[in-house]
């Protein structure tokens, strides 16, 4: 297992946009392709790694493995964004960065991923209403850390240290001041959508910012055990993974072991983006 800031995975979204009038177009499928031109919910094209998202007007870049170094992320992230405007324009689409469309109206109309794992977008939409801002126009990037799964103090270091810088990054990473065309006093717009977008059940998003836990098994007891109770009522199936359906502002992936981060806006550019990635791992050791 690795540990801590020996590796870094990191991942960035970006709103797809008709490359004339701006507005949102769902055509994540066109480009997530594999070798045989079937869709796929990942395609991998060397170090980055395109994947699909609950809507399909947003598309994921990711690290294909963790990276050693956060050096020349920059110009692989950069080259890929590069390589799938090329394959959007076939569609007469492009990528917008930034956090939150500043004029796009959920409620008019939000096309979901139907393809693969389709049962597990059509279970959050049931459940939570997929057409607000919360779940539908929210560009992030994220951050993942790696600790000892093996070592609850590990985790329970990082995982302090990072509850501490949290509140500091949408601060310096904020990119998302307008919502449905009209200023909303906030800097963080998309922030505050989030953290309401699973009122449904609170447990899920907690406080954002995360208590403090000292132990796997005092995390599973007091976050994933509370969310398979408080989702067991509406999701009778148990299609929704605790692990995964946990949405505070930084998670503990123990199938994986890491710590992902998941407050920051997304920037204009990936030169941006990976800038306060660097600050935040510094502050973070």
């Amino acid at each position: 297992m690795a540990h801590t800031f020996s590796q870094f995975g990191i991942e960035i979204e970006y709103m797809i946009v008709d490359v004339e009038s701006l507005d949102l177009l769902p055509v994540s499928d066109k480009i997530l392709r594999d070798t045989s031109g079937n869709i796929a919910n990942s395609v991998e094209h060397g170090p980055i790694t395109w994947s699909n998202e609950l809507v399909m007007h947003v598309l994921e870049f990711k690290t294909s493995q963790p990276a050693k170094s956060l050096e020349g992320l920059v110009e692989s992230f950069h080259q890929s964004i590069l390589d799938a405007e090329k394959r959007l324009r076939k569609s007469g689409a492009c990528l917008l960065g930034t956090a939150m469309h500043p004029w796009f109206e959920p409620f008019d109309g939000v096309k979901l991923w139907h393809h693969e794992d389709r049962e597990i977008y059509d279970t959050f939409d049931r459940i939570f209403d997929s057409r607000g801002h919360g779940w539908s126009n929210i560009q992030s990037f994220h951050l993942n850390l790696p600790f000892e799964v093996s070592d609850d103090e590990s985790f329970r270091r990082l995982h302090s240290a990072i509850r501490l810088v949290l509140p500091l990054i949408p601060a310096i990473a904020g990119s998302s001041p307008f919502l449905e065309g009209r200023s909303t006093g906030l800097l963080d717009t998309r922030l505050e959508t989030y953290r309401n977008n699973c009122i449904r059940i609170p447990s899920i998003s907690g406080g954002v910012v995360p208590e403090v836990y000292r132990s796997h098994a005092e995390y599973k007891a007091e976050v994933f055990d509370v969310i398979a109770n408080d989702l067991r009522t509406l999701d009778p199936e148990g299609i929704l993974e605790p692990e995964w359906t946990n949405a505070r502002g930084v998670i503990a992936r123990f199938d994986r072991g890491s710590i992902e981060i998941r407050v920051g806006d997304v920037q204009e550019c990936p030169d941006q983006d990976l800038a306060i990635i660097q600050l935040v791992v510094h502050l973070v050791k």
